[in-house]
């Protein structure tokens, strides 16, 4: 039995609220408008009963330990009702409550609602109040063993990073190895940017070692847009140019068409739009950028639009170029 279900049991028992003597003390506020509501919202009796004696108790302000089991039955019935949660860390802090045993109770809410964005702030909150980051990037590892996209895990473990400062090898292993396992994994590529902006950044060797692992795993997928979008990422980040190594891997790539995708195309489009816009619109680059997006259009027909502005851009640019 958790913490939650004796908190549960000792609020409510096996009866209404209404039925309760402990409760009699307490005028129940019910929704006045419900009957007449144009689209009723369907609540069991135990919904209404346990609500109506929480805007009751929230009306007189009342931070008592019947309060607090309140919220968790209330919790129970709505995880993700914001006023509950606010209203809980009220009471936690009028009572002195002990927090590590919140975080324990959070940690089960959390592992039934893992979306459940309320409880994550919750967390947050009760981690900022505690000043332990210890159990968090464990905590989160579990969560996102079980969704390795899970945004609130994610949004949750760059807070706790960044703000007691975690900053690490670690966490760059972390990302590495998520990435060996599901090289598809976009919250991965995300979070390695994240590390590495914020603590070295995209320059010298680091630069380099960013690439060739980003080449590398390209080469397993090259149909991947994650790490196609991380490459293009981190040459911007450091104000870099594909290099003469990144043009012949593209081109090593687009020479088999079993390998060629719409993300290598456009990435191929890209280098050449810079080299014309620096002033290197050589006829050679502008009939290379111009061959590729007709290709483009005919493998990527959802952005066949899209990719025929960008022919017309080129074009009209070097036509400007004559012309002046």
């Amino acid at each position: 039995m958790t913490e939650g279900d004796e908190q549960h049991d000792a609020v409510v028992g096996s009866k209404l609220l209404k039925d309760d003597e402990r409760w009699n003390d307490v005028t129940p506020i019910y929704h006045s408008d419900a009957e007449n509501a144009v689209v009723p919202i369907a609540a069991s009796e135990e919904f209404k009963d346990a609500f109506a004696y929480f805007r009751a108790i929230v009306q007189k302000d009342e931070r008592s330990e019947r309060a607090l089991q309140l919220t968790t039955h209330c919790a129970e019935l709505n995880s993700a009702n914001y006023t509950v949660w606010q209203y809980r860390r009220n009471i936690l802090q009028s009572l002195g409550s002990d927090l590590h045993q919140e975080l324990k109770y959070c940690a089960a809410i959390i592992e039934d609602n893992p979306k459940n964005y309320q409880v994550w702030h919750h967390r947050r909150v009760l981690v900022e109040w505690t000043k332990d980051p210890s159990k968090e990037i464990d905590f989160t590892d579990g969560i996102l063993r079980d969704d390795s996209k899970n945004y609130h895990a994610w949004q949750h473990r760059q807070w706790v990073v960044e703000h007691f400062k975690l900053w690490g090898e670690a966490e760059l292993d972390y990302s590495a190895r998520l990435l060996e396992e599901d090289q598809r994994n976009n919250s991965a590529w995300n979070y390695r940017y994240f590390i590495i902006s914020n603590t070295t950044g995209f320059k010298g060797d680091i630069l380099e070692r960013e690439i060739n692992a980003t080449l590398a795993l390209i080469a397993k997928a090259p149909h991947n847009e994650s790490s196609w979008n991380y490459l293009s990422g981190i040459l911007l980040d450091a104000g870099q140019s594909a290099s003469q190594q990144v043009v012949e891997f593209c081109e090593s790539l687009y020479s088999d068409k079993k390998r060629r995708s719409p993300y290598l195309l456009s990435f191929m489009v890209d280098t050449l739009s810079e080299k014309i816009d620096k002033g290197n619109d050589a006829k050679d680059n502008v009939e290379r950028a111009v061959k590729l997006l007709d290709e483009l259009q005919q493998i990527d027909p959802m952005r066949r639009k899209y990719w025929l502005y960008q022919k017309r851009s080129i074009e009209n640019a070097v036509q400007s170029k004559i012309g002046a």
